[in-house]
Formats: C-alpha cells, structure tokens, sequence
C-alpha cells in the first residue's frame, strides 16, 4: 500500500511540473514576455557614504583663516569669504559632512553662559566678534546640502609650553577646584560629577541653540603623560572616591563612561536627531590604557552613534598598522556606524614614512575600507589639508569621490519615514518625478546595466533632473534622518 501511494505521488508531481513548463500555460507562474523593468527590490544601490571634513579651529590651524590659509583671518568679512570658499571647494570634491570645532579649548565659537569666545576669532579671548558665528557657518553648510556635526573637546582648557607660563583666567563661571592644572595641559578634572554635569549643560545649551546635525567628541580625555609633562596625580582623590574599584586605572575609566553616557543621555533627552560621534585614536589598547576611553563598552551599550577611528599610519606599520585597526574596529564597533579617519595631512608632508610619499596609499585605504562590511565612509583630517594638494592627494580624492553619495543613517529615527516618489518618467534628457510630501530629499540612481551597481546622479530637492547617460533611472526619497524609501520602477533613456 505503501509503495502503490508513493507511485501515486511521483505521477502527480511529474504532471505539475509538465504544466508549469509549458509554453502553452496560462497560469500564474507564467512569466512576462514583455515585463515593464524590474522590480525596485532586484536593483543594486551603492553602499551610502559619509564623507567628512574636520576643521580644526584651535591655534586657528583651519580656520579662521584667509582663503588660501596663509594667515589668521580677525576680520568678520574674511572669515565669512574663506570659509564659504571652503565650503564649495569641499562640495565640488564630493564632501556631505565637516566637523567644525566649536570649542576647542574651554571656550566657545557662539554666545555661551559657561564660556568666553575663543581668542581665535577676534584674537582676545572673550570677545564678541560681533555676529553669530556658529549660526553663519551651520547656516553656510546647509544650504549647501553639507551636513554640519558641532566638534567639543570635552575636558582641555588650556596648554602651555611649560609651567613657567600662567594659563588664561578661568571664566567666571568655572570653579577652581573643577580644574586640574598639569605642567602642559589645563583640563577639567574628569573624576567631579560637577564637571560631568557642566558637560551635559554645555551639550544641552549647543545642541538646543543651534541647528547641528551631530555632536562629535575627538581622543582627549584623560591627558596622554607623554604630551602633558609632569602630572598631578589623582591618587588622593581615588583614595577618597574610589570604593568599590580594585585599580585607579579601572575607576579613571569608570569616570569617562559617566560622562559619555550622560552627554548621550542628554542627546537623546533634548534633541534625539542629533547625533553622536567620537574619533578614537588608531589604537584600541592606547585609548583603553592610557587616554582610559572604553571605547568598546560604549558602542557596545549604545552611547556612541558613530565611530570614526583616527587611523593615521600607513597599511603594514608595524606598530599601528592601518588595516588591523581597521579590522579591530570593525569588530567592536557593534552597533555604531564605522567611519574612517584618514592622514590626508601627512601625504607628501616633509618626513612622513614613504607610503605618504604616493597617493596610492589613500586608493589603498580606501580600497580596504570599502570592502569592509561594516565601514561607511571617510573623514579627512583636515580641511587645509584638503586644499593644499601636495603630491595631487586631492585630484585623487577627487577621483574617489567621483560619483556622488548618501548619507547613511545613524542614530534615532526621528523623521516621517519618506515615501517613494511617483510618476517618474523621461522625456528627451529631462527625468521627472512627483516629490514625497515633507521635509525629504530625492535621490536620483542611474543604472548602465540592471545587473549592474548604480551610481547616484543627484541628491536634490527639485523634482526633475537634466540627464544625458543613456541606461536606466529610478527615485527614492530620503528623510532627515537619512532613512530612504524603497526605489520606483526604472525607466529608461536610449
């Protein structure tokens, strides 16, 4: 019975598969003979991209300064003129996003109640340059399609050359005892829960204040000694708040986790769109050990949005080597976006290793971070770097960039989700589609092949586009949270 059933099975199955190959049938399995393009889910959209900026404002070494960065600019009109330059020569190279430093050094590029105007806009520390600087240079981004991320340094204050010069007067509103005066670095001392909260309201004050679009912290947090001279040891105050650490070095990074969690807490409470970085140095194990920066904890619980490693040294250094810390940080960036760092001031710099001496070295490095599954774009330090051009770096970054990119998503989502665009058509060399409704952008994905990864055209805010490639189109939408919708069908231009 059993074998009489099996046969009856292999007879019925053998006629199902006759029927659905047939050319003759009409069932639902029967392909198009005349399909209208492929679905939005069959096409292959390039992996998004940041690609950053920093500009340093400290010693003004980007910025204030002339346009062709030869001198410290103290006049209002210049520093407006040069860093709109800098913002159109970062657009035309392809740039999406800078990281200005705003407060660099215990004082502030904007109207703060907790500190003076940094000294390196008007040249005296403390006074008003006369116009809103911050609000100018966000405003100057955006409307430039430039993602604008407000760069704090969380603890320095002040450095010297050595103990023989008296560092500036503290602000009225800093309390002695909050500060820590090493030989060569004054910083807030990171054991005070006053000082953790006086970081949380100096966040809170920026983020409220102004329309930035990220909040990013670099490497500085407990002083490296080989920078900072003779130190004042922190042992008494570790003796006295220290209970319950078995290590000074285990409670010091305990100290720097507060206040990461709480400016991420504080972030999220205030202003959740905005999002949070932090530019590690290269090594995992130095900023663990020395800098007592946990960076692997704070992914790990989520403090950290964006992850952007300073890997500064060439690929095969053989103590910091570019593509094992790469590697590494891939590895512990957990939830965090990875974006890489990248030297652009050491190639062709004066006594820089050979690899810096060939731009092949950038190509390489971005060869491996693109391979890298978990990596999503590049920062290059730093904006004067980008336009001096030594060994033609910036040709070659060009030619990296050639084809525009989106913005990955990172963070909360806090926008509308986008809907896809409608009615997209081409006529002659004009594409044209109906927006989504609200505050959204559109992308516009040009395919020479449907096979084939597409290149984006254009992120803009019209609703039609001049188009001359012959091949395939297709629209998304994206939200201010850089979260996109689903492409519409392609159409095609011969």
């Amino acid at each position: 019975m059993r074998r009489f059933s099996i046969y009856i099975s292999m007879l019925l199955y053998a006629a199902l598969i006759f029927n659905s190959c047939s050319k003759d049938s009409d069932g639902p399995g029967t392909p198009d003979p005349d399909p209208p393009g492929p679905e939005p889910s069959t096409l292959t959209l390039p992996k998004k991209e940041m690609r950053g900026a920093w500009i340093a404002t400290v010693w003004a070494l980007d910025w204030p300064r002339t346009s062709d960065f030869a001198n410290t600019a103290y006049d209002a009109a210049v520093q407006k003129k040069s860093y709109t330059d800098m913002l159109d020569n970062l657009k035309s190279l392809g740039f999406n996003s800078v990281f200005v430093q705003v407060r660099g050094m215990g004082d502030a590029f904007y109207n703060s109640a907790y500190e003076p105007w940094s000294g390196n806009i008007t040249g005296t520390r403390g006074k008003d340059p006369g116009y809103d600087v911050l609000k100018f240079m966000i405003d100057e981004t955006h409307a430039r399609g430039i993602e604008f991320h407000a760069w704090i340094n969380p603890y320095r204050i002040a450095t010297r050359a050595a103990s023989g010069t008296a560092y500036p007067a503290l602000h009225s509103a800093v309390k002695p005892e909050w500060v820590v005066d090493h030989e060569k670095i004054q910083i807030y001392n990171p054991a005070l829960p006053e000082v953790r909260q006086r970081l949380a309201d100096i966040v809170k004050d920026l983020i409220t204040k102004y329309d930035v679009d990220g909040l990013h912290m670099d490497d500085y947090f407990y002083p490296d000694p080989s920078s900072a001279g003779t130190m004042v040891s922190d042992q008494p105050l570790y003796e006295t708040m220290g209970t319950g650490f078995s290590t000074i070095q285990a409670w010091r990074r305990d100290n720097v986790d507060k206040a990461i969690e709480l400016i991420h807490s504080t972030v999220v409470a205030n202003k959740p769109q905005v999002v949070f970085s932090i530019s590690p140095a290269a090594s995992k194990t130095y900023n663990f050990n020395t800098l007592y920066a946990d960076l692997e904890k704070w992914c790990k619980q989520g403090w950290v949005d964006i992850l952007i490693p300073q890997l500064y040294q060439e690929i095969g250094n053989s103590s910091n080597d570019f593509q094992l810390n790469l590697s590494t940080w891939a590895q512990f960036s957990f939830s965090a976006k990875l974006v890489i760092g990248h030297a652009l001031y050491r190639f062709g710099a004066a006594g820089n290793p050979a690899a810096f001496q060939s731009t092949q070295e950038l190509v390489r490095q971005f060869d491996m971070t693109k391979r890298n599954a978990k990596a999503v774009g590049s920062v290059m330090y730093s904006a004067r770097d980008v336009y001096a051009n030594r060994i033609g770096v910036t040709d070659k970054l060009a030619e990296l960039y050639s084809h525009k990119a989106v913005m990955p998503f990172a963070g909360r989502e806090v926008a509308a989700p986008a809907a896809v665009p409608g009615n997209v058509k081409i006529n002659g060399n004009e594409l044209s589609w109906t927006a989504a409704s609200g505050n959204v952008r559109s992308v516009v994905y040009h395919f020479s092949d449907l096979k084939a990864v597409g290149k984006v055209v254009a992120v803009t805010t019209d609703s039609k586009l001049n188009v001359t490639e012959s091949g395939h189109y297709c629209v998304t939408s994206l939200n201010l949270d850089n979260l996109e919708s689903k492409p519409t069908n392609t159409v095609e231009k011969k």
